[in-house]
């Protein structure tokens, strides 16, 4: 699934801040953006940049110089788009007049991807070599990869599923890994490719770590687990770790191509004598309020309470499966993320 980082949105809101003669918040999504008081108006059509998004060099993107200009780990220059406080507001990404668009606008309908059109890239991340490993083949057809929605794009989701028990556990920012047993053979992936067993790299290092090979061979049938790596060296540390360690947050059954529910979940872990994620609720009932799950997300984390939590993932306790979660939000499961502002903050930099 690829991220639209630059679409055509409405403004469904403008809402003032106190305090603040010059500035007020417009609400594109589930997103507040802090603009020019006057500029926008709501139910406006414009183009919304989301955060992560890296921006060409360009005279329209000058004036992000002096607080967004970054260089990526490639030499390739431009301007990285991240989440900001501004009088006491968060604000999460960009709006643009649709003139900032060259084609006629009269092409262009709401939700269209102008990604490209204004030639942003998504900012990456440096990655350290011991991380890679000798590829054996692409993500394999048979699982499903790790990826979650961010919940400024499901508002339509979140009041359909209104009232639903949830649980929700801690986010953690490191590297996603998927290790798997199929016929008897066993398999080390990491987001988008599978590598070779036995290899000399960060994923095969951890499977060796927590024996994962022994352990999911002893279940004796076609299954996978996903967790992320986290700690020294990756993703710069946000947890202030001194070693690398693994958690879990899925167990997938490949024969029947569907998730194990929540408590089963947890007793596969048990037995595996692996750690999940950091649970963190047992008893949610979904709400459809943006804001009020953003504010839920804003926590520390519960493995080094001196750091932000990076987030949270919110998924309901008996698995359910949404075909309009499938169309353009990955690949149907209701789950989703809520990333913690303050996180962002310290360390999207």
């Amino acid at each position: 699934m690829s991220r639209k980082l630059a679409s055509v949105q409405i403004i469904n809101k403008i809402k003032p801040i106190e305090n603040a003669d010059n500035l007020e918040i417009a609400e594109v999504l589930g997103w507040n953006c802090v603009v020019r008081k006057g500029e926008f108006k709501e139910n406006q059509t414009i183009v919304y940049i989301e955060t992560d998004s890296f921006l060409p060099i360009k005279p329209e993107f000058e004036f992000l110089r002096k607080s967004c200009y970054k260089k990526m780990h490639t030499g390739e220059e431009g301007f990285k788009i991240r989440t900001i406080k501004l009088r006491g507001v968060f604000s999460s990404g960009l709006v643009f007049p649709m003139t900032i668009l060259t084609n006629q606008i009269e092409v262009y309908k709401i939700g269209d991807d102008v990604t490209s059109d204004l030639g942003i890239i998504q900012w990456q991340q440096y990655v350290p070599p011991e991380l890679y490993g000798k590829m054996k083949g692409s993500f394999p057809s048979f699982l499903i990869k790790t990826d979650e929605v961010r919940v400024q794009l499901l508002q339509e989701m979140l009041t359909k599923y209104e009232g639903t028990k949830c649980f929700f556990s801690e986010k953690l920012d490191g590297t996603s890994v998927t290790f798997f047993v199929k016929n008897g053979e066993f398999g080390v992936c990491g987001r988008n490719i599978e590598y070779q067993v036995d290899d000399t790299n960060t994923y095969c290092e951890i499977a060796r770590k927590y024996n994962i090979k022994e352990k999911l061979l002893a279940m004796n049938c076609n299954i996978a687990i996903q967790g992320e790596i986290f700690g020294m060296g990756l993703q710069g540390n946000p947890l202030k770790m001194r070693d690398v360690q693994v958690r879990f947050f899925n167990v997938f059954d490949i024969d029947k191509f569907e998730y194990f529910e929540f408590e089963r979940f947890l007793t596969t872990m048990n037995f595996l004598g692996l750690n999940p994620v950091p649970i963190l609720d047992t008893n949610f009932i979904l709400t459809d309020d943006i804001d009020e799950l953003v504010k839920l997300a804003i926590r520390k984390s519960t493995i080094n309470s001196n750091s932000w939590a990076e987030g949270i993932v919110i998924r309901p306790l008996i698995e359910k499966i949404d075909l309009k979660m499938a169309q353009g939000f990955g690949n149907g499961r209701v789950s989703f993320k809520v990333i913690n502002v303050e996180y962002l903050l310290v360390n999207d930099n």
